[in-house]
C-alpha cells in the first residue's frame, strides 16, 4: 500500500532536516508533499509537491506529518512527528531548567530524538505525560553528512574559517564580529564563510556583512547557508552559543566560540576578540586532546552516522501506528494555543481572497 507524508515547514532550515527523508520516503515507493508556512521561503524544487491550502492537507490525508520545530497544526490528519530544528543546548547561564528543545506543548505524537543528550531527558517525559512516544533515530539531515559517498573535500592552499552565529541579540557575537573580522580579513591570511542563522534578520547587519564581502575577496557571505557544502569547504569553525556547533562537531572538525554561555572540553572559548586568532590557529593544528574530547561529545549528541537515521525515523512512525497510538493517553486541550493557530490561518485564507 503506497503511504502518504507530509513535511511541515516553517523556517528555511527545514529543508536540510527533512529531505533526506523525502529521500527515503520515495526510495521506499511512497509519496510526499510539503506545507510551508509564510515564515519559510519557497524554495522548493520543481520535482517537490506543495500542498498550499488546509483543504488540499485534508485530501492528501498524510499517514504522517513531520516538523523540525516545536508546533504544528494539530487538525492536519495524522500522527505528528517532531524532528527538532537542533540540538539540545543551554544558550543562557541564568536558566535553571529545561530550555526550549525540551519544552512540550502538547503538539505531537512521536518525539524523534537525535542521540543521548536528548532522549533521556524525552523519556522521563514521556512517562510523566504518557500522550506520546520517544524513539532515538538519530538526525535525518545527518543522512546527508554521512548517508552517501561524498567525494573526497577540495585541496585548500589557505586556511578557511566558517562564521556562523546565533539569532539571539543577547548571545550572538554577530554585532560585534562585524568590525573584528573586518580587521581579521585584512591582517590575516585566511578564507572566511559567513552564514546567519535564519531568524537573524537584521537589514543592518545584513548590510554590514554584505558590505565586508564586497570590500575583501577572501570574505564570502551566505547569509542563507544550512548544510554540509560550507562545512566541507572549512577547517575550522567560530561561532558563539549557536547549536549549529554541534552539527559542524559531528564532521570532526574543531570549533572556536566567543563567549559560549556553556563551554565544554570539545570547544576552544574565548572571552575577548582579541583572543580569537591564536584560538583558531590552536584550532587549526587539532591538538589530540581536542579532538578526543570533540568524538565524545560527538557520540553523546547523535552517534548514528549510519545514514539510516530518515529510515528509523519511518519505521518509528509504523512501530507507533501498529503498537502504541491505540494505548497513549489524550493530549492536552491547548484551547487557547488552538484558538490562535486558527485565527492564524484564517487570517492568512482572508488575505489571500482580498
Amino acid at each position: 500500500m503506497v503511504k502518504k507524508y507530509l513535511l511541515f515547514a516553517s523556517h528555511a532550515y527545514a529543508y536540510a532536516i527533512m529531505r533526506p527523508l523525502q529521500d527515503e520516503i520515495r526510495r521506499r515507493g511512497h509519496e510526499v508533499a510539503w506545507f510551508l508556512e509564510d515564515s519559510c521561503p519557497d524554495r522548493l524544487r520543481p520535482d517537490e509537491l506543495r500542498l498550499s491550502s488546509v483543504s488540499e492537507v485534508m485530501r492528501w490525508n498524510p499517514l504522517a506529518v513531520f516538523a523540525p520545530g516545536n508546533w504544528i497544526y494539530p487538525f492536519f490528519p495524522g500522527v505528528k512527528v517532531c524532528l527538532f530544528h537542533g540540538f539540545p543546548i543551554w544558550k543562557r547561564r541564568t536558566r535553571n531548567k529545561p530550555d526550549g528543545y525540551f519544552a512540550l506543548r502538547g503538539w505531537f505524537d512521536v518525539y524523534c530524538t537525535q542521540g543521548p543528550a536528548g532522549t533521556g531527558r524525552f523519556r522521563d517525559l514521556e512517562r510523566q505525560h504518557g500522550y506520546f512516544k520517544v524513539y532515538e533515530t538519530g538526525w535525518p539531515k545527518f543522512d546527508s553528512f554521512f548517508g552517501r559517498s561524498l567525494p573526497p573535500e577540495e585541496p585548500r592552499s589557505e586556511l578557511t574559517v566558517l562564521y556562523s552565529t546565533t539569532f539571539s541579540r543577547g548571545i550572538s557575537s554577530a554585532w560585534v564580529m562585524k568590525d573584528e573580522l573586518r580587521r581579521l580579513a585584512a591582517e590575516r591570511p585566511w578564507r572566511w564563510i559567513v552564514t546567519f542563522h535564519p531568524k537573524l534578520i537584521d537589514p543592518e547587519l545584513h548590510a554590514a556583512y554584505k558590505q565586508l564581502a564586497a570590500d575583501f575577496p577572501n570574505v564570502e557571505f551566505c547569509p542563507d547557508a544550512n548544510g554540509i557544502d560550507t562545512f566541507r569547504r572549512s577547517d575550522v569553525m567560530l561561532s558563539d552559543s549557536s547549536s549549529i556547533i554541534i552539527e559542524y562537531l559531528m564532521t570532526g572538525k574543531p570549533v572556536v566560540t566567543l563567549r559560549n554561555t556553556n563551554p565544554g572540553p570539545y570547544l576552544i572559548d574565548v572571552d575577548s576578540p582579541a583572543d580569537i586568532p591564536a584560538a583558531i590557529e590552536r584550532a587549526a593544528s587539532r591538538p589530540p586532546e581536542l579532538m578526543r574530547e570533540i568524538e565524545l561529545y560527538a557520540n553523546h549528541c547523535d552517534p548514528h552516522r549510519d545514514g539510516l537515521n530518515s529510515a528509523r525515523v519511518l519505521d518509528a512512525v509504523d512501530d507507533f501506528i501498529a503498537n502504541h497510538r491505540a494505548h497513549m493517553k489524550r493530549k492536552p486541550l491547548n484551547l487557547w494555543r488552538k484558538i490562535k493557530l486558527a485565527s492564524s490561518l484564517f487570517k492568512k485564507y482572508i488575505s489571500s481572497k482580498f
